[in-house]
Order: structure tokens, then sequence, then C-alpha cells
């Protein structure tokens, strides 16, 4: 069966009920876990953008964007960034590759409606092997540096240079920006 196009979207009313009907394998959730509360969590934030992943029209992913100063490292950074969280595929799609796809669909997104922001940064944790796997697919690096943080235990700090984008393909940009 193949996949349709996959896509990200800003998580509208319309959305909203179906991110939080996702669900993850019971031993995924303490690396990303409850969608309905990140969802809700990301929705009361001012600094963060709630993100539908979409294969066609179905929602089958989540993700946050965190535009806070210090997202991830909880240090500021040498260049605009932004924050990725409780990034997530529905456990069913998972193994066809979507996760990837989804990740390159994130940063070209954020390259589009976000100029600005040069790079993205996520904290993954180390036992999370599929999930680095498919970071490292997307284009993220592993920067060498670890949190100690989590319930699941340390994590890597992965980054993905983003790529500028012609102004005149620049569609919708947001304050964050």
């Amino acid at each position: 069966m193949d996949t349709p196009a996959i896509r990200v979207a800003r998580v509208t009313p319309a959305l909203a009920d179906a991110v939080r009907t996702l669900r993850v394998a019971p031993m995924q959730a303490v690396y990303v876990g409850d969608p309905a509360f990140n969802l809700a969590n990301a929705m009361q934030d001012r600094l963060s953008e709630a993100m539908a992943v979409l294969a066609g029209d179905e929602v089958i992913g989540f993700y946050r964007l965190d535009f806070s100063p210090r997202a991830i490292t909880g240090q500021s950074h040498a260049v605009p960034s932004v924050g990725v969280r409780a990034f997530l595929i529905d456990h069913r799609h998972q193994g066809r590759g979507v996760g990837a796809d989804a990740a390159r669909a994130m940063c070209d997104d954020l390259a589009r409606r976000h100029p600005r922001q040069r790079l993205a940064l996520l904290a993954v944790h180390c036992r999370n092997r599929s999930a680095v796997a498919t970071y490292r697919k997307a284009g993220f690096v592993d920067t060498g540096q670890w949190l100690a943080g989590g319930s699941a235990g340390p994590q890597h700090v992965m980054l993905r240079w983003l790529a500028p984008v012609a102004p005149s393909a620049r569609v919708g940009q947001s304050p964050h920006g």
C-alpha cells in the first residue's frame, strides 16, 4: 500500500481531535509522552507551535516547535534556532519511513515559514535507537552533547541546519520567524 505524500501543518481546531487520538507503542510513550497533553501544552505556550504530520489528509503524527531562546539545551545558541519536542508518528504508520519524511517536511516548512531560524535542535533518548536513525536519515547530526535528564535516561542533542529559502518562495511568515 502506497503512503500518500507526507506534509506538515499547524494544528487547527479541525485537526486537534485527530492529534488527540494518536498513539505510540507502550514502550515509546516514555520518550514522547501523551499526545493530548503535549498538544494542550503547546497550544497554551505563546512561544510554541503545535504541528500535525499528515499523509494526504490523514493526521498521522505530531510535534511541537519551541521558539524559546534556550530551547532543548537550556542555553542560548549562537544562531537563531528552534527546538523540536514530542515528535511522534502514530504506531499504525511506523515502519514505513514516514518518520524521516516527516522530519524532512518539518525542516522544509521551518525554512519556508520561519526563514530567520537557522537551526533545528532536538533531544532524543539514547535508548531510542530507531528515532536516532530516523533523524539521521532526515539530515540531523549528533552534536556529541548529552542531556542528563529525562525519565528514560540521557539524551543525545541532534541538530539540522535549515536551508535558506528564496524570498519569492516564502509564504505565510509568522511573527516567530
